[in-house]
Formats: structure tokens, C-alpha cells, sequence
């Protein structure tokens, strides 16, 4: 199992996030370096990449908001 984890280098300082879209539906297959998950911080859009191959689980859905070193996803 692979984690997908909002990265503590993402922005600059300690403000939230929010998971703007998911790409894949729950349960879709990925690929790895595929953009699987749209963030919004302040003005700036950002993207998230598969980290490996697998099932795609969301943990936390579009419209929540994020923290850096969260785990929003996972792919078994």
C-alpha cells in the first residue's frame, strides 16, 4: 500500500488546503506519474501525481480542506 500525502513542501508556510477535484473515482485503477488529485492553496492551483500503480482509495474527498503530511489517498 502506497500513501498519497499532501507534501510538507507543497507552499511555504502553515495555511490549509483544499482538495479541489479528484481526477479517478474511488476504486479506479492508476498509474504512477499520472495527476490524480487538483489542491488549491490562497490563488494557486497544484497537482498531485499517482506515486505508484494500484486502486485508487480516497480518504478525503473534493471540498475538504488539507493540511501539509496529510494522507488524502492510498493505492493498493
Amino acid at each position: 500500500m502506497t500513501e498519497i500525502r499532501i507534501p510538507q513542501d507543497l507552499w511555504d508556510d502553515d495555511r490549509e488546503g483544499v482538495i479541489v477535484s479528484w481526477l479517478y473515482l474511488d476504486g479506479a485503477i492508476v498509474e504512477p506519474g499520472k495527476v490524480v488529485v487538483e489542491l488549491a492553496v490562497e490563488k494557486a492551483q497544484m497537482e498531485l501525481a499517482a506515486p505508484a500503480a494500484g486502486r485508487l482509495t480516497i480518504l478525503a474527498a473534493a471540498d475538504a480542506i488539507v493540511t501539509r503530511g496529510q494522507v488524502i489517498g492510498r493505492i493498493e
